[in-house]
Order: structure tokens, then sequence, then C-alpha cells
């Protein structure tokens, strides 16, 4: 961010110089690496929406109704606990092989969970699917960073950005199309000519400088990274499954949660001794990487609510069909990915941290002023606020990640760039877990005086008997769908909360102006760099 001066952080020279490779590939050569990091993303980004539409098939096929969320929650987990692992991965032996190795294992992944017999055999291979995952997410975001220099970022970015908004719009669409007219298995089946397209760009086109040779030879620390892999094994599927597999103090998820933390602590211990750690102490030393990481695992936490309960709300409180249901959340990803490519206009004038700052103030309001929406309203009310909660959040998040990339040379990208979707992603999933005992709390309290009995207290159950108009009486579904918006209400509080620890992050934590690398160099030069001039240079 600016200093008194009122200069953006690419504008302040001087500092430490940092070394790093020559460009990734040439300029021409950058279409074809493009196209072939939009469709890897497409891979990972398109997987939730198009399964979640076709779970009704796959249950009354396979059976397993009572662990079917597993379908998305053993993916989720593989995705979150081996980003640190491919960051690592990424900045020691190269980009290149840690995504094509990430786009071949999520296509096997991909045939086995098309070649599924039961629901264990389809949730173990998501799980395969999730490790290439989360090569995927974590090594498409750092070749992007490595594409392009600090001014042109926002371009790649932003590419990225609407591969995610196109999949959460067309992935429910082709999930229905496929489940309904085909067959299920096939939403698995079209990942592979598109991953293969993808696999083929990557091979032909990207091409990576050749480094230094080490003096010694590079280790892994695999004793860290099955240390992480443990502990976060254990600390998602307790925040996943609690409160809803089983209750939240019950034996289960004490013993995990207890276990998990104990876990931590052997992870830092291994962390501390290895040469070469996972996840390496500077990624919380430094100021700018720890002040963002926080600031987005705040925000992994306040995007349940919209993605998660906004739905619920649509179809329990407005009386909307899924797919109207759908477009409410759908437009949201409209305005994102057109912030997003504007947000370079405003974070060259002021910096990454203002930028975020005001971003993450306006979405702070915005989620404030959902509680007041009347009741039932109009579905615009609330696709109104969620278009604008895009536009803030795009402001919010690719600042943030264009500008802790940017205080990095390429042999910390990929640990840093993991780091972030790592914290963003347990963000997540603290929230659903947080959100989900707020939202049932508040529900089961409603329902107390409820003028009929017998009524379910949670909110899945209450969502599904409201599908049915003979469920209830007309006092009495009244009084539920009061009760689904209250709830629903105090978990957009608990999200404006979020955004709140978000801001106090980035005021607390980030430095007034980040420290900013300037690259400059032609395809296959020797790179120059030089550090811009900052409170904290070098940190």
């Amino acid at each position: 961010m600016s200093g008194t001066d009122g200069r953006s952080d690419a504008d302040t020279g001087g500092g430490k110089a940092a070394a790093a490779p020559p460009a990734i590939t040439t300029p021409r050569g950058r279409r074809p690496v493009v196209a072939a990091l939009m469709l890897g993303m497409a891979l990972a980004a398109i997987d939730g929406t198009i399964v979640s539409t076709a779970v009704p098939q796959i249950v009354g096929d396979l059976g397993g109704l009572t662990v079917f969320s597993w379908l998305f929650s053993g993916y989720l987990l593989a995705v979150t606990v081996t980003l640190p692992l491919y960051g690592k991965l990424s900045d020691t032996f190269g980009r290149k092989p840690v995504l094509i190795a990430g786009i071949i294992l999520f296509l096997v992944g991909s045939v086995l969970c098309a070649a599924a017999w039961n629901m264990a055999a389809l949730i173990a291979f998501r799980i395969v699917q999730g490790l290439g995952g989360g090569a995927l997410q974590g090594t498409v975001q750092t070749i992007a960073a490595d594409l392009y220099p600090l001014k042109e970022r926002p371009r790649i970015q932003a590419k990225l950005s609407t591969v995610w908004a196109t999949s959460a719009v067309a992935g429910p669409v082709v999930g229905g199309l496929l489940a309904g007219y085909a067959d299920w298995r096939w939403i698995f089946l079209i990942n592979l000519p598109v991953g293969a397209v993808a696999l083929w760009l990557v091979v032909r086109h990207l091409h990576e400088p050749a480094r230094p040779r080490p003096a010694t030879r590079p280790r892994v620390d695999w004793a860290g990274a099955l240390a992480v892999f443990a502990t976060g094994s254990l600390l998602l599927t307790a925040l996943v499954q609690g409160g809803v597999a089983w209750p939240w103090l019950s034996a289960p998820s004490l013993g995990l949660l207890g276990a998990s933390a104990v876990l931590a602590a052997l992870t830092v211990v291994i962390e501390r001794r290895a040469a070469e750690p996972i996840i390496p102490g500077w990624v919380w030393q430094r100021r700018t990487i720890a002040s963002v990481n926080l600031a987005l695992g705040a925000m992994g936490l306040l995007m349940v609510a919209p993605t998660v309960f906004l739905p619920t709300y649509a179809q329990s409180v407005l009386g909307l069909g899924p797919i109207a249901a759908g477009f409410v959340l759908s437009v949201m990803t409209l305005s994102w990915p057109v912030s997003a490519a504007l947000s370079d206009r405003v974070y060259n004038r002021i910096g990454f941290r203002r930028t975020a700052m005001i971003g993450m103030s306006a979405a702070l309001l915005i989620l404030l002023a959902f509680p007041l929406l009347p009741y039932p309203g109009e579905p615009w009310h609330p696709a109104l606020l969620m278009l604008l909660l895009g536009a803030a959040l795009g402001l919010f998040q690719l600042p943030l990640i264009v500008g802790v990339q940017s205080t990095v040379g390429w042999a910390e990208r990929g640990t840093t760039t993991a780091s972030v979707l790592f914290c963003r992603q347990v963000g997540q999933s603290i929230g659903a877990a947080l959100f989900g005992a707020v939202a049932n709390g508040v529900l089961a309290a409603r329902l107390l005086d409820a003028p009929a009995d017998g009524l379910p207290g949670d909110l899945d159950a209450v969502t599904r008997a409201l599908e049915d108009p003979g469920a209830f009486s007309a006092a009495a579904t009244d009084h539920v769908r009061r009760a689904v918006d209250a709830a629903v209400d105090y978990v957009y509080v608990g999200a404006a909360g979020a955004a709140a620890l978000a801001l106090l992050a980035l005021v607390t934590l980030a430095p007034r102006r980040f420290p900013v690398i300037t690259e400059t160099a032609a395809p296959g030069a020797a790179e120059t760099a030089k550090a811009a001039g900052g409170p904290e240079t070098g940190s």
C-alpha cells in the first residue's frame, strides 16, 4: 500500500535484490499455456457443482444415503491437505512436473469414479480425484504469476476468475443434463477430453527455464508432509462431520479434535527440525504473507454464508425452485471476475492493502444489510446484494493474491500461493461447521413455540419438509419459514464478523506498502529483480 507519499506498492524502488529464473515461456507461447491453465482450473472448479446435481441418481444406483456427503467432504479434504505439499514440490522440482502429475492423477480418479461399484468405492476414488485437484488449484495459480509481470497479472487472474464463475453456472446444468438424459457416470468421464487437451498443451507449450543445479540434492520433507496430511485430515473430518454424523460434544468429535491438536504440535516440531520443511517458518514470520493468509482464511469463513445458506434461504423462505435459487447465488459470480479484472486500476494507484480494505469494508456492509431484507421479500433483493458482494470480494481477493505473489521470488512462490489457498480452504471448513451449528441452534430455539408438534429441528430436515406442501398447516409453514429466515440472518451476521476479522488482519498485521519484487527480463535471459522499497523490504 502507499505510504505517506501516496505511491502504490509497484511504484517504489530500492531495497534488497532477489534472483529468479527467466520467463517461464515466450510471450507467443503464453496463449496455449493460459488455455491449459484455464482448462486445468475448469476441471477443479466444475467438479463440485456438477456432482451435486447428480446425487439423487448416484444414491439411487449405488445406495449409501447416510454417507453420500463424503463425496464432497473427501474431495475437499484431499485438496486442502495436499496444497502445502504441492506448493513445496513445485518450488523444489518445478511447476511443470507437478501440474502434469496433478492432471494425470485427477483423470485417473475420474475414470475410477465412473467405474465405481458402490458408494464406498466412489468416495475413495473421489479422494484420489482430490489428490490431483490439490495440485491443479495451487500450481495453476502459481504458474499464472510466473507467466506475467506484476502489471499484467490481473489479466490472467481475471480469466481464472471467469472460469470459476462459468463453472458455478454451467456445472449444475451440465450435471443435471447428464444425470437426467444419459448416466451419472458421464459427469466423471466428461473430464477426460478436457484434461487430455490441457495435458497436451502443458507438455507441448510450457517450457520452464533451466535452473542452476543445487550444490546438494533436493530433499523432500516426507515426514512433515505426512504430519501435515494427518493433522489436516483429522481436523477437517472433525469440522465437516461434527454436528452432522455425530454430536459436537460426542466422543468422535472430541477425540478427533484432540488428536488433531496433538498432531499439530508434532507437526511444528518436525517442521522446525526439517532442512526443507513443507510449511517453512517464514510463511508466518513475514508480515505480508501472514496477514494475507489470515485475511483470506477469514474470507473463506464468510463465503459459507452465500454459498451454503443462500440457496436454502431462496428455496425455503422465498419459495423458489432449485434453478431459480441457484441463479440468486450465481449473480455473485458474474460481478466477481469483472471487479477483479478492474482492480489493478485501483491498487496501482493506492496499493494492495488499501484496495483490499475497501473491498472488504464494502463486503462487511453488504453482509450486515442482508438481515434487514423484508420478509419474505422479492428474489431480486438478495440477488442485488450478492451482485454487490461479488464486486466487493473481487476487489478484495485478487489484489491480495497478486500482491503476496509479487513479494516473493520464483523459488518461494509455489509455497506462498499454496499457503494462501490452504488458509482459505481451512476457513471454509471452519465456517461450514461454525455457521451450521449457529443456524441449527437458532432454528431449534425459534421452533420451540411453533403452532405444531413434531417439527424437525435441523435446517436440512426443515428444508426437505417445506418441499412438501402438505407437511404443515398454513400457520406452521409460515412459522417455520420465519425460523429459517432468522437462522440465515444470524449466519450473515456471523459472516460480517468474519469480514471484520479480515479487516483486522490487514489493519494490524499487513505492512502499509507491500515489499514488491519487480521482475524485468527477456525470455531466456538472466532475470534481474529489484525489491520495491517499503517498511519491511525483504521480509
